[in-house]
């Protein structure tokens, strides 16, 4: 099944211009880097659904908490911590 998961934009990293651009996002203190293409409007401290490395679109703090702490309940965030792959 593939899922979005929410987390925290907490760094713009690369910026080719106001649209294409790429951050470091967190979940829950996992660090990942993703596109913020389809989320131009995204700034640091907002949250965003992420899919397949890629913020897809923007959520409110309070649905993304409840999203990510039902997925944590569901044991689906096993593919984030990248000392599982390989």
């Amino acid at each position: 099944m593939c899922l979005s998961i929410p987390g925290k934009l907490i760094a713009i990293t690369k910026e080719l211009d106001e649209i294409f651009r790429v951050g470091k996002v967190s979940f829950d203190g996992i660090i990942k880097e993703v596109s913020l293409t389809l989320v131009p409007e995204a700034k640091v401290g907002d949250y965003v659904m992420v899919h397949v490395g890629a913020a897809i679109s923007m959520v409110d703090e309070e649905e993304a908490k409840k999203t990510f702490d039902l997925l944590k309940q569901l044991g689906e965030l096993h593919d984030l911590d990248d000392s599982q792959i390989n």
